[in-house]
């Protein structure tokens, strides 16, 4: 199965990285938000993403936006790919509406300690594990490092919201819960609990986040909960929550899940979309950054590759423009980077990190003149294409440092082109895109063509 552990462009401004979601920024108001595969619990995320996770995430979501507009407004715009929503840009609020229908999880671990209060709710002696509340209760927490209970009135003395922006949030999560509830019942599922995210659009109170995923939700089979309500089979992440307490040790979590519970994993998470939405997902075998990729150019987000210009000194900027502008006439994303191989050459292994991980093709022009060593650092530590293309002043600087580009360590796969306009060219080539392919084609075709007229011409 592949997956879609992070999200890698030069094209896109990546403004947060989360336990699970990314965002970039596309413009002032807009956002792209990425449900990537990995998965988070008690605060860690596990070294082993879940396959598909991040497409029913970020689908079951966008399912739910569409359906709980009435109630209350959210930041959704349109899904980009299963993996990905372009939104509205707002302002969080800083606080998770957790809300409750059912005793169970860390709520009933607590209770079962003797805890009786959370976040500012009193709950009576005698009650049993996974028993329903006669009303959903709402347990708020802060958004920290470490999520942290508090009590309403605590919300607003330390200056979280004030007292009129918790009603209307606890108003609005206590009205999506219902919805919820009497949805899934009707396909035999019960809400057990859930958290809600809001933020603020223009000073108008949105929901933000995701809302009704096996991540941000508890879901029970309303038969299981029936057949036996002390042993229930988990539908949401507290399958892979019940896998980590089982095996902690020392006070610690495992970091990694094996094979079996990534592929279970993996199966519940499809289910729950399924089953809520009749529809299907794509298969997680299929390549997902090639379907990520085809989408961000579909929407027109990214170009279809990127050249990155990279100068050993900004003194080698007039040099790159040269080329720059030959290759953004063939609508080819470019960027001007400053490294240094000598001076600061510890920075090449991050550059060329998101290089190699691109998720559209690429290729690299290094600038640098006597002692090019840029080139072959940067060869050496990138899996795309390498061209140097050193800015000689004459032809006595040509034949005096050409060497220093020719002459490449071994398993440092950089190519020389001394021309600018043919080094553009080359690089352009290297993506081997199709319509680039096609359009080199009639370039070639044109030359021929102007040839074999002058011929003609000349022989009268």
């Amino acid at each position: 199965m592949t997956i879609l552990a992070n999200l890698v462009t030069p094209q896109l401004q990546k403004i947060h990285s989360g336990k699970v979601r990314e965002s970039f920024r596309i413009d002032p108001a807009r956002r792209l938000i990425v449900a990537t595969d990995r998965i988070s619990s008690f605060d860690q995320v596990l070294k082993t993403p879940v396959p598909g996770k991040g497409a029913v995430l970020n689908s079951l979501a966008a399912f739910w936006f569409s359906k709980t507009r009435k109630i209350i407004d959210n930041h959704f715009i349109e899904l980009i790919d299963p993996n990905i929503s372009l939104v509205r840009e707002a302002k969080p609020i800083k606080v998770e509406m957790i809300v409750r229908g059912y005793l169970t999880g860390s709520a009933w671990r607590g209770y079962e300690k003797g805890k009786r209060v959370f976040s500012g709710v009193s709950l009576p002696d005698g009650l049993t594990k996974n028993q329903r509340f006669d009303q959903p209760i709402v347990t708020p927490t802060t958004k920290e490092e470490s999520d942290r209970e508090i009590s309403p009135r605590e919300l607003v003395e330390e200056g979280w919201v004030s007292a009129e922006l918790y009603e209307q949030m606890e108003a609005a999560s206590l009205k999506l819960f219902a919805f919820g509830e009497q949805f899934l019942k009707e396909r035999g599922i019960i809400l057990v609990d859930t958290k809600f995210e809001f933020g603020l659009i223009g000073g108008k109170l949105v929901l933000i986040d995701e809302i009704f995923t096996p991540d941000s939700s508890r879901f029970w089979a309303v038969e299981d909960y029936v057949k036996n309500p002390l042993n229930i089979e988990q539908m949401d992440k507290e399958f892979v929550r019940a896998y980590l307490l089982r095996h902690k040790k020392d006070g610690r979590y495992p970091d990694t899940l094996p094979k079996e519970i990534i592929k279970e994993t993996t199966r519940r998470y499809r289910d729950i979309y399924e089953r809520i939405t009749g529809e299907t997902l794509p298969d997680p075998e299929e390549d997902v950054l090639h379907r990520v990729y085809l989408n961000l150019l579909k929407h027109k987000l990214i170009k279809p590759g990127f050249v990155a210009f990279v100068m050993g000194s900004p003194s080698d900027a007039e040099h790159a423009r040269k080329m720059q502008k030959i290759v953004e006439d063939y609508g080819i994303y470019t960027e001007l980077r400053v490294v240094s191989a000598h001076k600061n050459g510890e920075r090449i292994p991050e550059l060329t990190a998101n290089y190699n991980l691109s998720v559209e093709p690429g290729a690299i022009i290094a600038i640098a003149g006597r002692s090019n060593g840029l080139g072959g650092a940067l060869a050496a530590n990138t899996t795309i294409p390498v061209i140097n293309c050193p800015p000689f002043k004459d032809k006595t600087d040509l034949m005096v440092n050409i060497n220093s580009s020719l002459m490449m360590p071994s398993n440092t796969p950089a190519s020389t082109v001394v021309d600018p306009k043919n080094a553009a060219l080359a690089a352009l080539r290297s993506l081997n895109l199709p319509h680039l392919r096609q359009r080199f084609q009639n370039e070639i075709d044109q030359m021929k063509e102007d040839l074999r007229h002058a011929d003609q011409q000349l022989r009268g």
